[in-house]
């Protein structure tokens, strides 16, 4: 079973946590991480994007010339593709990308991302965070004193207002709950933060 020293906001070594092998210390399926990592991505595409076609386009009703005897190719419309002002051919109209994958796959998919983390020494575990007002300054002094790197993922047992208002206006930082873990911003983080209540809840749902 892997071991993790837990720290304190200070930075300062204040214990040492035992993690579950089932979650934190199984090999890393790439192919279920690739699998995760494109199914959120495609969730969050809006879909909105549209182009006008050729029957959705205001003019055109006349046909520009006769049929034969112009010299001209045949045109029964100014508003086709080829005409400026024209319709689009083709174009993109609004849709839904997302999709769902299998549950089973995307549980291995997240624990073989925070097994990645456990391997790679990129997770810091802490025994909590305390903060009297919001304070941005006070997160920053954390994220330093315990060696984060540019971007970081603050993991939460339960929404705290005071860190998420503190720590949102930080270039890089994301804060979320277990609930709301996803293979995306575990693998998108250079360092890995999570409170040692959260490691429990984490453990209990996915062991």
């Amino acid at each position: 079973m892997p071991k993790v020293a837990v720290l304190n906001m200070a930075g300062e070594n204040v214990g040492e946590i035992t993690l579950s092998d089932a979650v934190f210390g199984i090999e890393p399926n790439t192919s279920a991480m690739h699998a995760a990592v494109v199914n959120y991505l495609a969730n969050q595409r809006q879909g909105t994007q549209s182009t006008l076609t050729r029957a959705e386009v205001s003019g055109g009703g006349r046909k520009p010339w006769r049929q034969k005897g112009t010299g001209h190719a045949r045109q029964g419309s100014t508003r086709a593709p080829q005409w400026r002002h024209g319709g689009v051919a083709l174009g993109p109209k609004p849709r839904d990308y997302s999709y769902t994958i299998n549950r089973k796959l995307k549980r291995l998919a997240l624990k073989s991302a925070l097994s990645s983390k456990v391997a790679d020494n990129e997770i810091k575990v802490l025994d909590k965070i305390e903060l009297d007002e919001y304070k941005t300054k006070k997160i920053v002094d954390m994220l330093n004193a315990i060696d984060s790197g540019k971007k970081v993922l603050i993991v939460l047992p339960e929404v705290d207002e005071k860190v998420v208002v503190s720590a949102r206006n930080i270039p890089g930082v994301k804060t979320t709950i277990v609930g709301s873990l996803n293979v995306y911003d575990i693998l998108n983080c250079d360092t890995f933060v999570v409170l040692k209540d959260a490691v429990t809840a984490i453990e209990e749902v996915y062991a």
